[in-house]
């Protein structure tokens, strides 16, 4: 099935819909979501439950409207993390303060109520009395790779039951082929939800934008000159089950931004999601560029360097040649988010130095959370810290 056709008679369904419900109550509007569902929603809406990992306040915060948010469905929006290593020298790096970027725009998220978190507390969620939820398919707490998955159309029917308006997105995963363009959708969704479609388009034509920028620059790459990148997590989970690290296969997102969007090879040509591999599997590998992704912690590439536990891997020609980089701090980013083009920006450049040498990634960064988010410099350069960036802002990475 061709999804990207399944996705435009959607939102034809929607408009039609629309169309034929001009003459219904001024109290509410309808809005189509990623199911094909059409949901009453109240037109004056103040009261709001999200279920996400950052994705749906994200949208909010960049069109205004976070305050309304009520309630959460991760506890992920309501943490700060820290990470240390030891060198091999014994010296001790640590990372401290560490959030999601919409908590850190948004402090308040701290104090609000849970009303979901290994699952929904359905009693919480109808005392909170939202005027509407809005949950998203393939968020961490809701992680599903198919949409008729038993346990979220359970979560789908009894939310419904209790007579509370339901807008359910679907993330990226929940798609049978990698396609970002779903984000956009989900984006513009949103949007209506709050009648500021116009916002939102303009929020994802700018996020699309980004990674356009990327992908003109190595879309004719001939494919004997597209270098081996290794999306690789440092999870210590890998350590302990006597793995060296864990990798993505072909059939992921991660996947889809080396080859599809920076134009690169997966130097990793098998399939699966957080595989765990051997330091023996690594090193026959033996990528061009390593980028290091949020794995059960925060892993820089002085880890790889200079830990103990990874000495074993320093013939690897991308630890020898200092071609390894680490995307930024991205906590539960099971469906990813606003953020994603960073990620795709960053396995660009590191793929292809030369060709991105213009992009100053500190500054890009910064025009990035401005005009996603509508914040100024300052908060813009405090969003880099919290998602342990700052060393864009220096000559290479640690």
């Amino acid at each position: 099935m061709d999804y990207s056709i399944l996705r435009r008679w959607t939102f034809a369904v929607a408009c039609l819909y629309l169309v034929l419900n001009l003459g219904c109550a001024d109290e509410h509007r309808t809005v189509v979501d990623s199911r094909g569902v059409a949901v009453q929603v109240p037109t004056d809406i103040e009261r709001v439950v999200t279920m996400s990992d950052g994705m749906i306040e994200g949208v909010m915060t960049s069109l205004g409207v976070q305050d309304k948010i009520v309630g959460l469905g991760s506890s992920s929006l309501q943490r700060t993390w820290s990470y240390s290593y030891e060198s091999v020298s014994g010296e001790n790096y640590s990372y401290d303060e560490g959030m999601n970027p919409v908590t850190y725009i948004n402090p308040s998220f701290m104090d609000l109520p849970l009303a979901a978190e290994d699952a929904v507390n359905y009693e919480a969620l109808a005392s909170l009395d939202p005027d509407v939820v809005i949950l998203r398919a393939g968020s961490c707490n809701f992680w599903v790779t198919d949409v008729n998955d038993e346990n979220l159309q359970k979560t789908i029917s009894t939310i419904e039951s209790l007579d509370i308006p339901l807008v359910v997105l679907y993330g990226p995963d929940c798609y049978p082929e990698p396609d970002m363009s779903t984000i956009s959708d989900e984006i513009v969704i949103i949007g209506q939800v709050f009648d500021r479609e116009e916002d939102a388009r303009a929020l994802a034509d700018y996020i699309e934008s980004q990674v356009a920028l990327v992908k003109e620059r190595t879309v004719d790459v001939p494919d004997s000159e597209r270098p081996d990148v290794l999306m690789l997590g440092l999870s210590p989970s890998a350590r302990s089950e006597g793995g060296a690290g864990v990798v993505f296969g072909t059939d992921t997102i991660e996947s889809f931004f080396i080859e599809d969007l920076a134009g690169a090879k997966n130097a990793f040509q098998d399939t699966g999601y957080f595989k765990t591999v051997s330091a023996e599997h690594l090193l026959a590998l033996n990528p061009d560029v390593i980028v290091l992704c949020t794995a059960a912690g925060y892993h820089p590439p002085r880890e790889l360097y200079e830990a103990s536990y990874y000495q074993n891997l320093q013939e690897m020609d991308a630890i020898k040649n200092h071609r390894v980089t680490a995307l930024p701090w991205t906590p539960w980013n099971c469906a990813k988010r606003l953020e994603y083009p960073i990620d795709v920006m960053m396995i660009a450049k590191a793929a292809y130095p030369e060709t991105f040498e213009d992009i100053d990634l500190g500054e890009w960064l910064l025009d990035f959370y401005m005009n996603v988010y509508n914040v100024d410099r300052d908060t813009a350069i405090g969003i880099r810290s919290a998602q342990w960036m700052d060393w864009t802002a220096e000559e290479s990475p640690v």
